[in-house]
């Protein structure tokens, strides 16, 4: 048998088999909410003040955070966190929700966020600044 009606005969007999009930059906489930990119820029002070990030999560879902640069020191440690907006404009860090994290383009903190509202992103000197650190953070999350 030629190459061509090997694979005509094996059409067939696929198509055959689909028309007598036999398949491999396998459902595919939608993501649930569109993937939103938010990027915040700030000034991390000296001595450990928040630099506080809002943001609005309108559908429960993954989220994964990256400190993108810090400026003048590009390799320093920073402390990175999400959590809920609290009193005083601080960030209330959800459990597991902060890393000690120096610049990169690899997500220090995702997971999962199991309801919408409002979140939000600190980024702090942890003791290794000398002076104040500017900071580029991006938060995705559905």
């Amino acid at each position: 048998m030629n190459r061509l009606a090997q694979i005509s005969a094996a059409a067939v007999i696929a198509m055959t088999a689909a028309a007598c009930g036999g398949s491999n059906a396998t459902t595919v489930t939608s993501p649930s909410g569109t993937l939103v990119t938010e990027t915040f820029t700030g000034v991390a002070q000296v001595g450990g003040a928040q630099s506080v990030n809002n943001f609005t999560v309108t559908t429960p879902g993954s989220i994964s955070i990256t400190l993108v640069s810090t400026s003048p020191q590009q390799t320093l440690m920073m402390g990175l966190g999400v959590g809920n907006p609290g009193a005083g404009g601080i960030c209330s860090f959800i459990s597991g929700g902060t890393a000690t994290v120096s610049a990169s383009s690899t997500a220090a903190l995702s997971g999962t966020l199991a309801t919408s509202g409002a979140y939000c992103v600190a980024v702090v000197d942890v003791g290794n600044a000398a002076s104040p650190i500017s900071y580029i953070v991006t938060v995705a999350h559905t």
